[in-house]
């Protein structure tokens, strides 16, 4: 990260938006368990903390879901790639699929962190669900999280028939690191000539491991995941690299040079979160290649606000617009 970078965001950034008055209410009380900036030393307690997922009677929703263990030959002679398929019990004729990339700042989280949001919008449209395991820096550094991530998408294409999906109706989605990781995977399967998603959700994603936003700089400090968070995300993938010239559009996909041929997108950031800026630019970015996205900012959100404060009117208008637009791409 340039020195010269971070004075012209700097000097761009005015005073940070307001919060949502209702977001407002419950953020005490999150900063308290998670403050805004994350450091290494409590990546340990973060995987703690994460390691009690949601077990399979609550993912099946008795009657709902059948769920499978499977596993896909790693890459380049890497371990095994874990995934969690999610079949609907009433459905017989193949159907659509969400190939769901978790989050956790590319250092914790597994294949059932936040499936529960993504097996409600499953479970509204009769659509599969399959998450992927990747494996997670610092331990594994860059490319090691995204390969796992294609080489999932692969094995969902090509064992469709098996797993009772249409290779077709693929839809990729990812949260925070697991958006950006999405993102990732859609350039990779164009530049590979892999997979053609149906499209990609991407919920705000994490994209530039430049982190000179001005959005960062005006959350520093606030909110839930700021910009010393983000700073030990990608440094744990990239290690020394991070910021340089030479990172490459599957690691961050904000330096993709071109945004061009991708599958169309549904970008969704809060105004009060680091990563507003990423997204925006990213969906302004495809439609000046000529691509397709649909951007929501919604004002006064902080980054996951609708998984951390799902009850609040915000996070219910996200969901619903989430889902029409899902609905409309899987319906084309």
């Amino acid at each position: 990260m340039s020195a010269p970078a971070d004075r012209r965001a700097t000097a761009e950034a005015g005073p940070p938006p307001p919060f949502d008055p209702e977001l407002a209410v419950a953020l005490p009380s999150l900063t308290a368990s998670v403050p805004p900036s994350v450091t290494s030393r409590m990546i340990p307690e973060l995987r703690r903390r994460s390691s009690r997922g949601p077990t399979d009677e609550e993912l099946s929703r008795p009657g709902t879901f059948l769920l499978e263990e499977r596993s896909a030959p790693g890459p380049a002679g890497g371990p095994s790639v874990p995934l969690l398929v999610c079949r609907p019990a009433q459905r017989a004729a193949a159907t659509g699929v969400i190939y769901y990339i978790h989050g956790g700042g590319m250092v914790f989280g597994h294949n059932r962190s936040g499936l529960s949001a993504v097996l409600d919008l499953a479970g509204e449209l009769g659509l599969a669900v399959v998450s992927v395991e990747y494996r997670l820096a610092p331990e594994t550094p860059h490319p090691g999280p995204v390969e796992d991530c294609y080489t999932g998408l692969l094995w969902t294409a090509e064992h469709a028939d098996e797993v009772g999906i249409e290779p077709g109706r693929i839809t990729l989605a990812g949260r925070s690191a697991g958006g950006g990781l999405a993102a990732a995977v859609a350039l990779l399967s164009r530049d590979r000539r892999g997979p053609r998603p149906a499209g990609q959700m991407l919920l705000s994603p994490m994209l530039d491991d430049r982190n000179d936003s001005v959005s960062g700089w005006q959350m520093a400090g606030r909110g839930v995941w700021d910009r010393v968070s983000n700073e030990m995300g990608w440094k744990a993938l990239l290690g020394p690299a991070q910021g340089g010239p030479d990172v490459p559009s599957s690691a961050a996909p904000a330096r993709a040079a071109v945004l061009a041929g991708l599958p169309p997108a549904y970008i969704d950031v809060g105004s009060t979160e680091t990563f507003r800026d990423e997204g925006v630019g990213y969906a302004d970015r495809i439609w000046r290649a000529g691509g397709q996205a649909e951007l929501h900012v919604w004002p006064g959100a902080f980054h996951n606000f609708d998984v951390l404060v799902p009850r609040a009117r915000l996070s219910w208008d996200a969901r619903r617009a989430r889902l029409n637009w899902l609905r409309r791409i899987v319906e084309a």
